[in-house]
């Protein structure tokens, strides 16, 4: 199954070209860049309760190694990146918020662990 969906040519005329994207391939990209996301979640996490990170370091620490992730799948996807992805933002904010809780889990449970017991 193909969806067709317009793409901007960047010309100054707003032609619109037709691109088409094959459905199964895109939730396949999703399903993989979640599974990516909720991984460095809870390896950072990990990471983040064994160093001992507390309050807004913990945080910034997520957020840090979140956007090393996406620009390391940036960078893998290379100068392609529209093959794969509709566009760059779904790279960076896919999951991210989702991947929040993985890491806040493994943050507190390990920080417990290590420090407090």
């Amino acid at each position: 199954m193909a969806s067709g969906v317009a793409v901007k040519t960047g010309k100054k005329k707003t032609k619109e070209a037709s691109a088409t994207f094959s459905e199964m391939s895109l939730r396949q990209n999703a399903s993989v860049l979640e599974y990516c996301r909720t991984s460095m979640s809870a390896l950072s996490g990990c990471a983040a309760g064994i160093l001992g990170l507390t309050g807004l370091q913990g945080f910034l620490f997520y957020f840090i190694t979140a956007f090393v992730l996406s620009i390391m799948l940036l960078l893998k996807a290379g100068s392609s990146w529209n093959k794969y992805f509709i566009n760059r933002r779904q790279i960076f904010l896919s999951g991210l918020f989702g991947g929040l809780f993985t890491y806040i889990l493994a943050w507190t449970f390990l920080y417990g662990m290590v420090h407090v017991y």
